[in-house]
């Protein structure tokens, strides 16, 4: 993928692109304001969200050392994958150690993030997407645009087309004469991906949350797909970052209603499905949890950055944000888009490489992310954090000059004043468009005016009158 600017200037060039971004964001940023303005309380249940989830960071050692004691003694097998690369290698011997060679997927930002399917396609398995956004991604040789609504950036007719054209390639065929009515779509989907769930062995998750107290997995979802996928298997692998842990039940429970709300816009989840090892009898009878880094810990170690690791990916954040609304998520060149993916990849994959060293810039800086965020992470410091590593060490002398210059006239009442009388001064000779490397910036913006005489000047003058008057 390109940097960001490039990527961004191609999509913000395609209004059908800008169309469907703008009707389901807009729709989803609707949603959530109504049942958010219900709780009196939703202040200090963002509030309570921030504490748990610091809390749980700080000692986060602990709860997952107690996590691996509880998964094991519940029945399930506990792996640890320091990156994408050992974590890919534990899945892949997993399944072929079943003896089979198709998986079902319940929708998991983890292992988009360490490129799973393909890692299991190289070894020939193959990874049947079960959410209906990402069987259309999947089915579209397409990226996920979205954490809640992977194809957010499709509208019906592209996904009526994709159906007919591939679902055939992948199992049951979409029905002669498929529409773009979403009925029709959607049970062309439940069709399709009914034989999956009968007859495939083993399913790959990922979890919105872990309980440590207890060994639980959760993994909340608006289909039934991830129930059908966390239930009928034989064997179930789950993929999960080290920081989705929450210490206990208690705790659950504020996330229980913090996520729903911002994600979905609802008061709670249609399915929320729990696990807890295994069950003689009752449902998969082999659990493995995949504890992935990949980044996590290096992220975890930095003061101002480690606030990203709080996030429950409920998308409040991509939703609200001017940017990604004209730009959309394949833009950022990762799987965690928006806002929140500005400040998460580059401190996961490091700020080696262009990608992720434009992604810090790909912001207003208006803040509307951190007001929405369920779990109050200010993204705009972590931004402004990330920007100033970035640069470390490759400022421009003659930038180096403006801003000692700067430093110098703003540290000074007597010689701000000054430099502001001179401005007025010459504030005809100002051009609307600057030169040089300055062009960048008036390309797209105006310059403010220049007052007729500082405003130090004025308020003395009407302070004079004011007090002549009395």
């Amino acid at each position: 993928m390109p940097a960001f600017p490039d990527a961004a200037r191609g999509a913000t060039g395609n209004a059908q692109l800008r169309h469907n971004l703008r009707k389901a964001t807009h729709t989803i940023r609707g949603k959530r304001g109504e049942v958010v303005e219900e709780l009196d309380d939703w202040a200090g249940l963002r509030e309570a969200g921030r504490a748990v989830k610091d809390r749980t960071l700080r000692h986060l050692d602990h709860y997952l050392e107690r996590l691996e004691e509880a998964v094991t003694a519940a029945g399930g097998t506990v792996h640890w994958a320091s990156d994408a690369d050992e974590a890919r290698a534990i899945v892949t011997r997993l399944v072929h150690a079943t003896g089979e060679r198709e998986v079902v997927k319940v929708k998991s930002m983890a292992t988009q993030e360490i490129e799973l399917n393909n890692a299991l396609e190289q070894e020939g398995i193959t990874a049947y997407e079960t959410d209906l956004a990402e069987l259309i991604v999947q089915l579209g040789d397409d990226l996920p645009s979205h954490f809640l609504v992977p194809a957010i950036h499709r509208n019906r007719a592209e996904i009526g087309r994709i159906f007919r054209e591939r679902m055939g390639a992948w199992g049951v065929p979409a029905p002669e004469g498929l529409g773009d009515d979403p009925r029709e779509l959607a049970e062309a989907a439940r069709r399709h991906l009914r034989q999956k769930f009968l007859e495939t062995r083993v399913a790959v998750s990922g979890a919105n949350f872990a309980v440590a107290d207890t060994g639980s997995m959760v993994v909340l979802e608006s289909e039934g797909n991830g129930r059908m996928c966390l239930t009928l298997p034989e064997t179930l692998i789950s993929v999960v970052g080290i920081e989705k842990l929450v210490p206990s039940w208690s705790d659950l429970e504020v996330f229980m209603q913090l996520l729903p709300r911002s994600s979905t816009g609802e008061r709670m989840n249609p399915y929320s499905t729990v696990w807890t090892g295994v069950t003689p009898g009752d449902g998969p009878q082999e659990f493995h949890l995949v504890l992935l880094d990949n980044g996590r810990t290096d992220t975890l170690a930095d003061r101002v950055g480690r606030q990203a690791l709080r996030c429950i990916r409920c998308s409040a954040c991509l939703n609200i944000c001017p940017v990604y609304e004209r730009t959309g998520g394949h833009a950022y060149g990762s799987v965690y888009p928006g806002p929140i993916g500005a400040i998460l990849t580059p401190q996961l994959q490091g700020m080696q490489g262009p990608v992720e060293k434009a992604l810090p810039f790909a912001s207003t800086l208006c803040g509307a992310c951190y007001d929405v965020c369920p779990v109050a992470i200010d993204i705009p410091e972590v931004l402004v954090h990330l920007r100033e590593r970035a640069v470390e060490g490759k400022r421009p002398g003659a930038e180096k000059a403006a801003m000692a210059a700067a430093e110098r006239v703003l540290d000074d009442p007597r010689r701000m004043h000054l430099a502001q009388r001179a401005a007025s001064s010459l504030r005809g000779a100002v051009p609307r468009r600057l030169p040089g490397p300055g062009a960048a910036w008036t390309d797209t913006r105006d310059l403010p005016d220049i007052p007729e005489r500082p405003f130090r000047d004025w308020w003395r003058e009407h302070a004079r009158g004011g007090e002549e008057e009395r």
